[in-house]
């Protein structure tokens, strides 16, 4: 049961204004957030304890996808937020994997912030930026607090070298990890390559290695990134993961369900984990339970859970609409604070009701 429910008498008793309408571009958001990834990871852990405490509305993701292209799809992830955020609205978020051929990005979105109060949209901002930070961070919160116990990773390996596995290595460092050694696969040796560029251009004091293969990224990693575009389960091997490693499956579907059943499971979210698809709802629809699943994030944080050591750690983000919007209003707010948001005049031009 959410908290957000405000008395339609109460409601109906505030007065009401159409807020000024803000286009936000990607070089506004990437302005805010570049050099604030400690804020980001602190803000998406608040927004992870406010959903868990029941404070947010967040429906399942809709999913487009187009007979004619089966790679392509688009997701509606609508979403509404309380604690200290208070805004509702709604990603869209295109993911064409063909793109890539082509030299530009695979996904690309944007987010619209609504006024609660009037339910008028307030902001249009472009949203791979947000989205990749959203998950970067989630990844990041994950990194750190399911190692806890068990030592910081030295080793981390990076199964798919796209734009997300980009941004969690930015968030990693901005958060204070260093690696003695950096693995790197994909299955383009191009895009390992020019992963392999990007690490070292940022000053990384790590051994980068480009591996030839999975298995040799796995087991020599004891923190794994799983960012691919993978569609179904294709590493199946569970010995691979037989020196416990740390994984963050933030791809949702490269693991075969037999090695989610060998591991410790945390999911963000398990009740929007657990469908289209991924490894998880997999594994759920061959055993008929969730028993594998030990709880979420926000339970670790919360010191509802202990994870174990013994085993493989997987953590498991299907990506939640909120994170998108508290990371959303936040640069909303910063640009808003210094003075710099573009609001279009009149975007709404019908502001009576009888005319």
């Amino acid at each position: 049961m959410t908290k957000l429910a405000t008395s339609p008498a109460a409601a109906a008793a505030e007065p009401k204004t159409v807020p000024p309408f803000a286009v936000i571009a990607g070089t506004q958001v990437q302005q805010v957030l570049q050099g604030r990834e400690k804020q980001v990871v602190e803000l998406v852990e608040q927004t992870y304890r406010v959903h868990a405490a029941g404070d947010s509305v967040n429906p399942p993701s809709y999913f487009l996808r187009f007979p004619d292209r089966p790679t392509s799809r688009i997701i509606a992830l609508p979403a509404s937020i309380g604690g200290q955020v208070e805004v509702d609205g709604i990603k869209w978020v295109s993911s064409f994997p063909d793109n890539v051929s082509s030299g530009i990005p695979r996904a690309s979105a944007v987010l619209i912030l609504n006024d609660r109060l009037t339910g008028y949209p307030f902001a249009c901002m472009e949203g791979s930026i947000i989205s990749a930070s959203r998950t970067a961070a989630s990844a990041a919160a994950a990194a750190d607090w399911l190692s806890r116990g068990r030592g910081r990773p030295r080793r981390v390996g990076f199964f798919g070298t796209g734009l997300i596995a980009r941004y969690i290595h930015t968030f990693l460092k901005a958060t204070d990890w260093s690696f003695d050694e950096i693995g790197v696969f994909d299955l383009s040796g191009e895009s390992a390559e020019g992963f392999k560029g990007y690490l070292e251009r940022s000053g990384t004091g790590a051994r980068v290695t480009v591996h030839d293969g999975p298995e040799q990224l796995i087991r020599s990693s004891d923190l794994v990134v799983f960012a691919t575009v993978a569609g179904q389960p294709h590493v199946h091997d569970t010995t691979w993961f037989a020196h416990n490693p740390l994984v963050l499956h933030v791809s949702l579907r490269d693991l075969a369900p037999e090695i989610l059943l060998a591991s410790t499971n945390i999911l963000d979210d398990i009740d929007h984990c657990l469908k289209a698809g991924t490894s998880a709802h997999l594994l759920e629809q061959m055993t008929g339970n969730r028993d594998f699943v030990d709880g979420t994030l926000a339970d670790v944080m919360e010191g509802k859970i202990q994870p174990p050591e013994d085993r493989p750690m997987v953590f498991s983000p299907f990506g939640l609409g909120v994170l998108d919007l508290a990371v959303g209003k936040y640069v909303y707010d910063e640009l808003a604070h210094s003075g710099q948001l573009h609001e279009i005049d009149d975007f709404f031009s019908e502001l009576r009701r009888h005319g």
